[in-house]
């Protein structure tokens, strides 16, 4: 399931404070402002990545090898 946080805003600079907002918060801009066709502002954001990927072990053989 992927997380998309919107910003909608009645004007360009509501809308950059409003993803600058969730920059601060530790999101990712995924989409900058743009103008809909309805005179309204939208931007788009993700959560920033927390974890890495396990790697596997440290002699190279990889994930779930023993022995």
């Amino acid at each position: 399931m992927a997380i998309r946080i919107g910003v909608h805003a009645d004007s360009e600079d509501e809308c950059v404070e409003g993803l600058a907002r969730l920059v601060d918060a530790g999101y990712v801009p995924v989409m900058l402002p743009v103008l809909l066709t309805d005179n309204r502002w939208m931007a788009r954001a993700v959560p920033a990545p927390t974890t890495k990927a396990p790697t596997g072990d440290h002699d190279g053989r990889g994930l779930g090898v023993s022995g």
